[in-house]
């Protein structure tokens, strides 16, 4: 009954514009700046151009017998998927790119929006990514919180050969560029080449593409850093480095919310927190017979919801998308100036070296299988449980 409620909940967003004060403030979304004096249109074309994943129903049963909407239930999962997109679209289009209401797009814009249909077939979707959840100890239409959902994302990603990413989820609040270094520098597993081959190809060839059609050398880098900023409530403390990271050109936003509701923060405005929210519960879509998909209901085109900052839960999961290795460095460099150097309470640590006492470093590989959709799931459990012991043994 309580998932019937859920379902039959719609929220009409043309019925509620959260107008934006009269201020002087700067608004930050994802790494840009917009005065709401000058341009506020432009703000809201930034924030539209976001795609905005929401409880869908009327889906195919996940894993067969399963729920067929995630109302109630998918919210986090929801925002995971808006974060990954926004890292596609920054690979894809560019930081820059906008969406127009009835304006056709190009090809790739397509391709990631079919990435997150609700289908057991593609490769981000609610149903990969709840059956994906099993092996984190979350039963399908449970809750997650931000750390899990990560976790789902690294994993799935090693399936995703179109996009190549390369995702790093951080450990005990430390980001390592070794590690990272290590990862997005891995050979293509198609050609077998060995690490000192990769590296010799980084610096005699150039970039050589593969089959794919991307770069051999670096791989886009999805980066994402859980964190505990406090025990019941946010630490003040860490309010201004929170807010610095919206303001870096690499910045995917926050996971983030009050407890069960989860929200994707994408930028702030003085001490308010602008977030998309995917707690509307609109009908399954499925792609044209062409390939396209008709997207009016993956766009908000209404003026975000904010909050106060210390409203916010104490667990939350930073994102940053790197697409070059210079975006990494630069990244690298921003948080010594902004975040490490400013603060008496670091947020988060950046090192240079994997910590020693830390068991060995080993980038994840793609296991040889061909299935995809819930099987894909099940063939996948072996490679996974080592994972899952190795970060047991982390903790």
């Amino acid at each position: 009954s309580v998932l019937s409620r859920y379902e039959n909940q719609i929220t009409i967003l043309s019925d509620y514009l959260e107008e934006f004060p009269d201020t002087d403030e700067p608004v930050w979304i994802l790494g840009r700046q917009h005065h709401l004096n000058t341009d506020k249109s432009k703000l809201l074309l930034d924030v539209s151009a976001r795609l905005w994943f929401t409880y869908r129903r009327k889906f195919s049963p996940i894993g067969g017998t399963g729920p067929s909407s995630d109302a109630g239930w998918g919210c986090m999962l929801r925002c995971g998927q808006m974060m990954l997109a926004q890292a596609l679209i920054c690979r894809h289009l560019g930081r820059d790119w906008q969406w127009e209401k009835h304006k056709k797009q190009p090809e790739e814009y397509h391709r990631i929006l079919r990435c997150f249909l609700d289908r057991k077939d593609c490769c981000y979707s609610i149903h990969q990514m709840a059956q994906m959840g099993v092996g984190e100890g979350k039963s399908i239409g449970e809750w997650f919180g931000p750390n899990t959902v990560a976790q789902v994302l690294k994993k799935l990603a090693l399936f995703d050969e179109w996009n190549s990413l390369a995702v790093y989820v951080s450990m005990d609040n430390t980001v390592v560029i070794e590690d990272i270094k290590k990862m997005c520098w891995s050979p293509p597993q198609s050609s077998g080449a060995a690490p000192s081959s990769a590296h010799l190809h980084r610096g005699a060839l150039g970039r050589n593409r593969n089959a794919a059609g991307f770069c051999a050398g670096w791989k886009p880098l999805l980066l994402i850093i859980p964190l505990r900023l406090g025990i019941n409530h946010i630490n003040p403390v860490y309010i201004d480095a929170f807010k610095e990271c919206f303001k870096m050109p690499q910045s995917l936003g926050a996971l983030g919310g009050k407890p069960n509701n989860a929200y994707y923060f994408i930028g702030f405005l003085g001490n308010e927190l602008i977030y998309l929210d995917p707690h509307t519960t609109q009908s399954f879509v499925d792609s044209e017979e062409n390939g396209t998909v008709d997207d009016q209901s993956f766009h908000c085109q209404q003026a975000p919801h904010r909050m106060k900052i210390m409203n916010l839960d104490p667990s939350v999961a930073l994102g940053f998308f790197c697409k070059e290795e210079c975006d990494f460095d630069s990244w690298c460099s921003l948080v010594q100036k902004e975040i490490l150097k400013q603060q008496s309470l670091r947020m988060f640590e950046l090192v240079q070296k994997h910590p020693p006492h830390w068991p060995p470093f080993i980038p994840p590989t793609k296991p040889e299988v061909t299935t995809t959709g819930a099987e894909l799931i099940e063939s996948t459990d072996k490679l996974f449980e080592l994972e899952e012991e190795f970060e047991i043994l982390s903790v």
